[in-house]
Protein backbone atom coordinates (compact mmCIF):
# COMPACT_ATOMS: atom_id res chain seq x y z
CA UNK A 1 0.00 0.00 0.00
CA UNK A 2 1.36 3.41 -1.05
CA UNK A 3 1.32 5.67 2.04
CA UNK A 4 2.60 8.76 0.22
CA UNK A 5 0.38 11.83 0.08
CA UNK A 6 -0.47 13.48 -3.24
CA UNK A 7 1.98 16.26 -2.45
CA UNK A 8 4.76 13.75 -1.80
CA UNK A 9 3.96 11.92 -5.02
CA UNK A 10 4.31 15.18 -6.93
CA UNK A 11 7.61 15.94 -5.16
CA UNK A 12 9.07 12.53 -6.11
CA UNK A 13 7.71 12.66 -9.68
CA UNK A 14 10.36 12.13 -12.32
CA UNK A 15 10.90 15.02 -14.75
CA UNK A 16 8.86 14.61 -17.92
CA UNK A 17 6.51 12.09 -16.33
CA UNK A 18 2.74 12.49 -15.83
CA UNK A 19 0.90 11.70 -12.61
CA UNK A 20 -2.86 11.05 -12.39
CA UNK A 21 -4.25 13.11 -9.52
CA UNK A 22 -7.88 12.01 -9.71
CA UNK A 23 -11.02 11.80 -11.80
CA UNK A 24 -12.68 15.01 -13.00
CA UNK A 25 -16.47 15.19 -13.19
CA UNK A 26 -18.19 14.83 -15.59
CA UNK A 27 -15.26 13.49 -17.63
CA UNK A 28 -11.49 13.26 -17.74
CA UNK A 29 -8.79 13.42 -15.08
CA UNK A 30 -6.46 15.91 -13.43
CA UNK A 31 -2.76 15.23 -14.13
CA UNK A 32 0.58 16.68 -13.08
CA UNK A 33 3.86 16.73 -15.00
CA UNK A 34 7.23 17.85 -13.70
CA UNK A 35 9.09 20.15 -16.07
CA UNK A 36 12.86 20.23 -16.59
CA UNK A 37 12.98 23.36 -14.43
CA UNK A 38 11.50 21.41 -11.51
CA UNK A 39 8.18 23.25 -11.63
CA UNK A 40 5.03 21.15 -11.92
CA UNK A 41 2.37 21.86 -14.52
CA UNK A 42 -1.24 20.76 -14.05
CA UNK A 43 -3.46 19.49 -16.89
CA UNK A 44 -6.98 18.37 -17.57
CA UNK A 45 -6.76 15.12 -19.54
CA UNK A 46 -9.74 14.09 -21.66
CA UNK A 47 -10.57 11.78 -24.57
CA UNK A 48 -12.20 12.91 -27.81
CA UNK A 49 -13.01 10.44 -30.61
CA UNK A 50 -10.71 7.89 -28.98
CA UNK A 51 -7.76 10.25 -28.83
CA UNK A 52 -6.30 11.39 -25.48
CA UNK A 53 -5.75 15.15 -25.18
CA UNK A 54 -4.45 17.43 -22.46
CA UNK A 55 -5.39 21.02 -21.73
CA UNK A 56 -2.98 23.07 -19.55
CA UNK A 57 -4.44 24.55 -16.37
CA UNK A 58 -1.41 26.19 -14.76
CA UNK A 59 1.55 25.78 -12.40
CA UNK A 60 1.15 23.86 -9.12
CA UNK A 61 1.75 26.04 -6.05
CA UNK A 62 2.60 23.79 -3.09
CA UNK A 63 2.51 26.82 -0.75
CA UNK A 64 -1.11 27.69 -1.58
CA UNK A 65 -3.73 27.08 1.13
CA UNK A 66 -4.82 23.45 0.53
CA UNK A 67 -8.53 24.27 0.28
CA UNK A 68 -8.19 27.52 -1.71
CA UNK A 69 -10.50 27.59 -4.76
CA UNK A 70 -8.77 30.44 -6.60
CA UNK A 71 -5.22 30.45 -7.99
CA UNK A 72 -2.55 32.43 -6.15
CA UNK A 73 0.08 34.66 -7.74
CA UNK A 74 2.33 31.58 -7.95
CA UNK A 75 -0.19 29.04 -9.23
CA UNK A 76 -2.89 26.57 -8.22
CA UNK A 77 -3.60 24.48 -5.16
CA UNK A 78 -4.79 20.96 -6.05
CA UNK A 79 -8.35 21.90 -5.07
CA UNK A 80 -8.26 25.03 -7.26
CA UNK A 81 -6.82 23.00 -10.15
CA UNK A 82 -9.59 20.41 -9.79
CA UNK A 83 -12.20 23.18 -9.84
CA UNK A 84 -10.68 24.62 -13.04
CA UNK A 85 -10.58 21.15 -14.64
CA UNK A 86 -14.23 20.55 -13.76
CA UNK A 87 -15.22 23.80 -15.49
CA UNK A 88 -13.36 22.73 -18.64
CA UNK A 89 -14.94 19.27 -18.49
CA UNK A 90 -18.43 20.76 -18.13
CA UNK A 91 -17.90 22.97 -21.20
CA UNK A 92 -16.56 19.96 -23.14
CA UNK A 93 -19.49 17.76 -22.13
CA UNK A 94 -22.08 20.43 -23.08
CA UNK A 95 -20.52 20.85 -26.52
CA UNK A 96 -19.94 17.19 -27.46
CA UNK A 97 -22.41 17.34 -30.36
CA UNK A 98 -20.34 20.10 -31.99
CA UNK A 99 -16.85 18.77 -31.38
CA UNK A 100 -16.38 19.16 -27.66
CA UNK A 101 -13.55 21.20 -26.20
CA UNK A 102 -11.60 21.31 -29.46
CA UNK A 103 -14.47 23.17 -31.10
CA UNK A 104 -14.66 25.57 -28.16
CA UNK A 105 -10.93 26.28 -28.48
CA UNK A 106 -11.32 26.89 -32.20
CA UNK A 107 -14.20 29.31 -31.55
CA UNK A 108 -12.16 31.11 -28.92
CA UNK A 109 -9.17 31.40 -31.25
CA UNK A 110 -11.39 32.69 -34.07
CA UNK A 111 -12.99 35.22 -31.73
CA UNK A 112 -9.54 36.41 -30.68
CA UNK A 113 -8.47 36.80 -34.30
CA UNK A 114 -11.67 38.70 -35.07
CA UNK A 115 -11.21 40.95 -32.04
CA UNK A 116 -7.64 41.74 -33.11
CA UNK A 117 -8.82 42.49 -36.64
CA UNK A 118 -11.56 44.77 -35.32
CA UNK A 119 -9.05 46.51 -33.08
CA UNK A 120 -6.69 47.11 -36.01
CA UNK A 121 -9.63 48.28 -38.10
CA UNK A 122 -10.82 50.62 -35.36
CA UNK A 123 -7.36 52.14 -35.16
CA UNK A 124 -7.84 53.34 -38.76
CA UNK A 125 -11.09 55.10 -37.92
CA UNK A 126 -9.85 57.64 -35.44
CA UNK A 127 -11.37 60.94 -34.41
CA UNK A 128 -8.79 62.63 -36.63
CA UNK A 129 -9.98 60.57 -39.61
CA UNK A 130 -13.65 61.24 -38.80
CA UNK A 131 -13.00 64.99 -38.75
CA UNK A 132 -11.33 64.91 -42.16
CA UNK A 133 -14.02 62.66 -43.66
CA UNK A 134 -16.73 64.90 -42.25
CA UNK A 135 -15.21 68.09 -43.67
CA UNK A 136 -14.69 66.43 -47.06
CA UNK A 137 -18.33 65.31 -46.98
CA UNK A 138 -19.51 68.87 -46.27
CA UNK A 139 -17.44 70.10 -49.21
CA UNK A 140 -18.91 67.42 -51.51
CA UNK A 141 -22.39 68.65 -50.58
CA UNK A 142 -21.44 72.21 -51.49
CA UNK A 143 -21.52 73.38 -47.88
CA UNK A 144 -19.42 76.53 -47.48
CA UNK A 145 -19.16 75.72 -43.78
CA UNK A 146 -16.56 73.05 -44.57
CA UNK A 147 -13.84 75.72 -44.50
CA UNK A 148 -14.81 76.99 -41.06
CA UNK A 149 -15.23 73.43 -39.79
CA UNK A 150 -11.73 72.48 -40.97
CA UNK A 151 -10.17 75.52 -39.34
CA UNK A 152 -11.96 75.22 -35.99
CA UNK A 153 -11.48 71.47 -35.66
CA UNK A 154 -7.83 71.68 -36.72
CA UNK A 155 -6.95 74.56 -34.40
CA UNK A 156 -8.97 73.47 -31.37
CA UNK A 157 -9.17 69.66 -31.62
CA UNK A 158 -6.53 68.04 -33.83
CA UNK A 159 -3.52 70.22 -32.96
CA UNK A 160 -3.99 70.61 -29.17
CA UNK A 161 -5.27 67.03 -28.60
CA UNK A 162 -3.07 64.73 -30.78
CA UNK A 163 -3.22 61.69 -28.47
CA UNK A 164 -6.97 61.94 -28.13
CA UNK A 165 -7.65 62.37 -31.84
CA UNK A 166 -5.45 59.34 -32.56
CA UNK A 167 -7.93 57.15 -30.65
CA UNK A 168 -10.83 55.37 -32.40
CA UNK A 169 -13.70 57.83 -32.80
CA UNK A 170 -16.06 55.31 -31.20
CA UNK A 171 -14.10 55.53 -27.94
CA UNK A 172 -14.35 59.30 -27.47
CA UNK A 173 -16.56 60.36 -24.56
CA UNK A 174 -18.73 63.37 -23.93
CA UNK A 175 -16.45 64.37 -21.05
CA UNK A 176 -13.47 64.50 -23.40
CA UNK A 177 -15.38 66.70 -25.85
CA UNK A 178 -16.39 68.94 -22.94
CA UNK A 179 -12.69 69.26 -22.03
CA UNK A 180 -11.96 70.40 -25.59
CA UNK A 181 -14.71 72.99 -25.33
CA UNK A 182 -13.47 74.14 -21.92
CA UNK A 183 -9.98 74.69 -23.32
CA UNK A 184 -11.46 77.03 -25.96
CA UNK A 185 -13.72 78.81 -23.46
CA UNK A 186 -10.71 79.51 -21.24
CA UNK A 187 -9.21 81.40 -24.20
CA UNK A 188 -12.24 83.70 -24.14
CA UNK A 189 -13.80 82.10 -27.24
CA UNK A 190 -17.19 80.89 -26.04
CA UNK A 191 -18.82 81.15 -29.45
CA UNK A 192 -15.99 79.13 -31.02
CA UNK A 193 -16.40 76.45 -28.35
CA UNK A 194 -20.07 76.16 -29.27
CA UNK A 195 -19.16 75.83 -32.95
CA UNK A 196 -16.62 73.13 -32.08
CA UNK A 197 -19.37 71.21 -30.29
CA UNK A 198 -21.78 71.74 -33.18
CA UNK A 199 -19.36 70.42 -35.80
CA UNK A 200 -18.36 67.38 -33.74
CA UNK A 201 -22.02 66.66 -33.00
CA UNK A 202 -22.79 66.82 -36.71
CA UNK A 203 -19.83 64.59 -37.62
CA UNK A 204 -20.87 61.92 -35.13
CA UNK A 205 -24.51 62.16 -36.16
CA UNK A 206 -23.63 61.54 -39.80
CA UNK A 207 -21.49 58.53 -38.87
CA UNK A 208 -24.28 57.18 -36.66
CA UNK A 209 -26.96 57.74 -39.31
CA UNK A 210 -24.87 55.95 -41.95
CA UNK A 211 -25.99 52.64 -40.41
CA UNK A 212 -29.52 53.20 -41.73
CA UNK A 213 -29.23 55.98 -44.31
CA UNK A 214 -28.06 54.84 -47.73
CA UNK A 215 -27.28 58.33 -49.03
CA UNK A 216 -24.38 58.73 -46.57
CA UNK A 217 -21.05 57.35 -47.89
CA UNK A 218 -20.26 53.81 -46.76
CA UNK A 219 -16.96 54.85 -45.18
CA UNK A 220 -18.82 56.50 -42.30
CA UNK A 221 -20.34 53.14 -41.35
CA UNK A 222 -16.84 51.80 -40.68
CA UNK A 223 -16.54 54.11 -37.67
CA UNK A 224 -19.11 51.91 -35.87
CA UNK A 225 -20.70 54.87 -34.12
CA UNK A 226 -23.77 53.89 -32.10
CA UNK A 227 -23.77 56.85 -29.71
CA UNK A 228 -23.10 60.54 -30.30
CA UNK A 229 -20.84 61.70 -27.43
CA UNK A 230 -21.25 65.38 -28.31
CA UNK A 231 -24.91 65.15 -27.29
CA UNK A 232 -23.70 64.51 -23.74
CA UNK A 233 -22.27 68.05 -23.62
CA UNK A 234 -24.01 71.39 -23.13
CA UNK A 235 -23.41 74.54 -25.22
CA UNK A 236 -22.80 77.92 -23.62
CA UNK A 237 -26.08 79.67 -24.45
CA UNK A 238 -24.70 83.06 -23.40
CA UNK A 239 -22.18 82.85 -26.26
CA UNK A 240 -24.92 82.33 -28.87
CA UNK A 241 -26.58 85.69 -28.49
CA UNK A 242 -27.70 87.19 -31.79
CA UNK A 243 -26.27 90.48 -33.00
CA UNK A 244 -28.35 93.25 -31.41
CA UNK A 245 -26.68 96.07 -33.33
CA UNK A 246 -28.18 96.16 -36.82
CA UNK A 247 -27.32 99.23 -38.86
CA UNK A 248 -29.99 101.86 -38.39
CA UNK A 249 -31.91 103.24 -41.35
CA UNK A 250 -29.77 106.39 -41.19
CA UNK A 251 -26.56 104.33 -41.18
CA UNK A 252 -27.77 102.21 -44.10
CA UNK A 253 -28.60 105.38 -46.04
CA UNK A 254 -25.15 106.82 -45.29
CA UNK A 255 -23.53 103.57 -46.41
CA UNK A 256 -25.64 103.49 -49.59
CA UNK A 257 -24.78 107.07 -50.47
CA UNK A 258 -21.08 106.20 -50.01
CA UNK A 259 -21.10 103.15 -52.30
CA UNK A 260 -23.59 104.48 -54.85
CA UNK A 261 -21.05 106.54 -56.88
CA UNK A 262 -18.11 104.18 -56.21
CA UNK A 263 -16.52 103.02 -59.48
CA UNK A 264 -14.93 99.73 -60.44
CA UNK A 265 -15.43 96.20 -59.12
CA UNK A 266 -15.41 97.34 -55.51
CA UNK A 267 -18.42 99.66 -55.89
CA UNK A 268 -20.28 97.18 -58.08
CA UNK A 269 -19.92 94.30 -55.63
CA UNK A 270 -20.89 96.40 -52.60
CA UNK A 271 -23.99 97.72 -54.37
CA UNK A 272 -24.97 94.23 -55.48
CA UNK A 273 -24.61 92.95 -51.93
CA UNK A 274 -26.84 95.63 -50.42
CA UNK A 275 -29.45 95.73 -53.20
CA UNK A 276 -29.99 91.96 -53.04
CA UNK A 277 -30.92 92.25 -49.37
CA UNK A 278 -27.60 91.69 -47.61
CA UNK A 279 -27.11 88.09 -48.69
CA UNK A 280 -24.52 85.96 -46.89
CA UNK A 281 -21.20 87.09 -48.25
CA UNK A 282 -19.71 83.60 -48.58
CA UNK A 283 -22.67 82.61 -50.74
CA UNK A 284 -22.78 85.78 -52.82
CA UNK A 285 -19.11 85.70 -53.83
CA UNK A 286 -19.59 82.11 -55.04
CA UNK A 287 -22.31 83.15 -57.51
CA UNK A 288 -21.71 81.20 -60.71
CA UNK A 289 -22.07 82.87 -64.08
CA UNK A 290 -24.39 80.07 -65.20
CA UNK A 291 -26.79 81.02 -62.39
CA UNK A 292 -27.34 84.57 -63.64
CA UNK A 293 -30.72 85.02 -65.32
CA UNK A 294 -32.47 87.99 -66.84
CA UNK A 295 -34.38 89.04 -63.75
CA UNK A 296 -32.86 86.98 -60.93
CA UNK A 297 -29.82 85.11 -59.70
CA UNK A 298 -29.58 81.78 -57.92
CA UNK A 299 -27.24 81.25 -54.99
CA UNK A 300 -26.52 77.93 -53.31
CA UNK A 301 -27.38 78.08 -49.62
CA UNK A 302 -25.09 75.60 -47.89
CA UNK A 303 -26.51 76.21 -44.42
CA UNK A 304 -29.05 73.78 -43.05
CA UNK A 305 -29.42 70.29 -41.72
CA UNK A 306 -26.40 67.96 -41.56
CA UNK A 307 -26.13 65.70 -44.58
CA UNK A 308 -28.39 67.84 -46.77
CA UNK A 309 -27.07 69.28 -50.06
CA UNK A 310 -26.95 73.02 -50.70
CA UNK A 311 -30.39 74.53 -51.37
CA UNK A 312 -31.02 76.83 -54.38
CA UNK A 313 -31.89 80.34 -53.25
CA UNK A 314 -33.37 82.70 -55.86
CA UNK A 315 -33.08 86.48 -55.55
CA UNK A 316 -34.79 88.90 -57.94
CA UNK A 317 -32.66 91.69 -59.41
CA UNK A 318 -33.77 95.29 -59.37
CA UNK A 319 -32.52 97.23 -62.42
CA UNK A 320 -29.91 98.90 -60.20
CA UNK A 321 -28.74 95.49 -58.89
CA UNK A 322 -28.62 94.08 -62.42
CA UNK A 323 -26.50 97.03 -63.53
CA UNK A 324 -24.12 96.46 -60.59
CA UNK A 325 -23.82 92.78 -61.50
CA UNK A 326 -23.04 93.59 -65.13
CA UNK A 327 -20.33 95.99 -63.93
CA UNK A 328 -18.67 92.97 -62.31
CA UNK A 329 -18.14 91.66 -65.88
CA UNK A 330 -19.26 88.10 -65.12
CA UNK A 331 -17.45 85.47 -67.18
CA UNK A 332 -15.91 82.05 -66.70
CA UNK A 333 -17.19 79.95 -63.79
CA UNK A 334 -17.52 82.59 -61.09
CA UNK A 335 -19.39 85.83 -61.75
CA UNK A 336 -17.60 87.92 -59.09
CA UNK A 337 -13.93 87.50 -59.80
CA UNK A 338 -10.64 89.27 -60.42
CA UNK A 339 -9.18 86.60 -62.72
CA UNK A 340 -11.83 86.17 -65.38
CA UNK A 341 -13.99 83.77 -63.40
CA UNK A 342 -11.37 81.14 -62.60
CA UNK A 343 -11.78 81.80 -58.88
CA UNK A 344 -14.27 83.84 -56.89
CA UNK A 345 -13.60 87.00 -54.91
CA UNK A 346 -12.69 86.25 -51.31
CA UNK A 347 -15.40 87.02 -48.78
CA UNK A 348 -12.84 88.76 -46.59
CA UNK A 349 -12.03 91.09 -49.47
CA UNK A 350 -15.66 92.16 -49.80
CA UNK A 351 -15.91 92.64 -46.03
CA UNK A 352 -12.73 94.70 -46.03
CA UNK A 353 -14.02 96.96 -48.80
CA UNK A 354 -17.31 97.47 -46.91
CA UNK A 355 -15.47 98.30 -43.67
CA UNK A 356 -13.29 100.90 -45.40
CA UNK A 357 -16.33 102.63 -46.91
CA UNK A 358 -18.27 102.50 -43.64
CA UNK A 359 -15.39 104.06 -41.75
CA UNK A 360 -15.14 106.86 -44.28
CA UNK A 361 -18.91 107.38 -43.97
CA UNK A 362 -18.57 107.78 -40.20
CA UNK A 363 -20.33 104.55 -39.21
CA UNK A 364 -18.93 103.45 -35.86
CA UNK A 365 -18.23 99.86 -34.79
CA UNK A 366 -19.04 98.62 -38.26
CA UNK A 367 -19.20 94.91 -39.05
CA UNK A 368 -20.40 93.60 -42.40
CA UNK A 369 -22.98 91.35 -40.72
CA UNK A 370 -24.70 94.49 -39.45
CA UNK A 371 -25.73 95.24 -43.05
CA UNK A 372 -27.71 92.00 -43.18
CA UNK A 373 -29.42 92.56 -39.83
CA UNK A 374 -29.93 96.22 -40.69
CA UNK A 375 -31.73 95.34 -43.93
CA UNK A 376 -34.07 92.96 -42.10
CA UNK A 377 -34.78 95.55 -39.41
CA UNK A 378 -35.52 98.22 -42.02
CA UNK A 379 -37.88 95.90 -43.92
CA UNK A 380 -39.63 94.98 -40.68
CA UNK A 381 -40.17 98.69 -40.01
CA UNK A 382 -42.09 99.00 -43.28
CA UNK A 383 -44.19 95.94 -42.42
CA UNK A 384 -42.64 93.34 -44.68
CA UNK A 385 -43.68 90.04 -43.07
CA UNK A 386 -41.15 87.89 -41.27
CA UNK A 387 -41.87 85.06 -43.73
CA UNK A 388 -40.92 87.19 -46.74
CA UNK A 389 -37.87 88.62 -44.95
CA UNK A 390 -36.80 85.09 -44.11
CA UNK A 391 -37.24 83.93 -47.70
CA UNK A 392 -35.36 86.94 -49.04
CA UNK A 393 -32.39 86.38 -46.76
CA UNK A 394 -32.69 82.58 -46.81
CA UNK A 395 -33.06 82.09 -43.09
CA UNK A 396 -34.38 78.60 -43.75
CA UNK A 397 -37.82 77.16 -44.32
CA UNK A 398 -39.56 75.57 -41.37
CA UNK A 399 -42.66 73.44 -41.18
CA UNK A 400 -43.81 70.47 -43.25
CA UNK A 401 -46.14 72.57 -45.40
CA UNK A 402 -43.46 75.11 -46.32
CA UNK A 403 -40.78 72.49 -47.02
CA UNK A 404 -42.80 69.94 -48.94
CA UNK A 405 -45.98 71.45 -50.35
CA UNK A 406 -45.39 75.15 -50.99
CA UNK A 407 -43.95 75.38 -54.50
CA UNK A 408 -44.37 79.13 -54.92
CA UNK A 409 -41.05 80.88 -55.73
CA UNK A 410 -41.96 84.17 -53.96
CA UNK A 411 -39.98 86.15 -56.54
CA UNK A 412 -42.64 88.86 -56.81
CA UNK A 413 -42.85 89.29 -53.03
CA UNK A 414 -39.06 89.39 -52.73
CA UNK A 415 -38.85 91.98 -55.51
CA UNK A 416 -41.45 94.14 -53.79
CA UNK A 417 -39.43 93.96 -50.58
CA UNK A 418 -36.21 94.92 -52.40
CA UNK A 419 -38.01 97.82 -54.11
CA UNK A 420 -39.07 99.05 -50.68
CA UNK A 421 -35.48 98.66 -49.48
CA UNK A 422 -34.11 100.81 -52.29
CA UNK A 423 -36.74 103.51 -51.77
CA UNK A 424 -35.92 103.62 -48.08
CA UNK A 425 -32.19 103.85 -48.85
CA UNK A 426 -32.92 106.76 -51.13
CA UNK A 427 -35.14 108.35 -48.46
CA UNK A 428 -38.02 108.55 -50.96
CA UNK A 429 -40.73 106.58 -49.21
CA UNK A 430 -42.41 107.50 -45.96
CA UNK A 431 -45.44 105.27 -46.62
CA UNK A 432 -45.83 102.12 -44.56
CA UNK A 433 -46.38 98.99 -46.66
CA UNK A 434 -47.48 95.49 -45.80
CA UNK A 435 -46.09 92.55 -47.71
CA UNK A 436 -47.41 89.21 -46.57
CA UNK A 437 -46.60 85.72 -47.69
CA UNK A 438 -48.64 84.65 -50.70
Amino acid sequence: MDAKTTGQKINFLDKGKFLNLGKVMPSGALEARKLSSGAVNLYWRFTLAGIAKREPIGIYDPSAPPKSLQPTAKGYSLVAAMRAAELLAAQHHANLEHGGFDDLKAQKAAAKVKANEEKREAEKYTLDALIHDYCDYLESLGRISHTEARNILRLHVIEPWPKLTAKPASQITGEQIADMMRHVVEQGKGRTANKLRSYLRSAYQIAKASRSKASIPLRFKSYRITHNPATDTEPDESANKADKRPLSTEELRAYWQAIKPLEGLRGAVLRLHLLTGGQRIQQLVRLQTADIHKDYITLLDGKGRPGKPARPHTIPLLPEAHAALMQCLPQGEFAISTDGGKSHLAGTTLSGWAADIAQAAGIENFQTKRIRSGVETLLASVRVSSDIRGRLQSHGISGVQARHYDGHDYLQEKQEALTLLLRQLEGQDATVHLIKAA
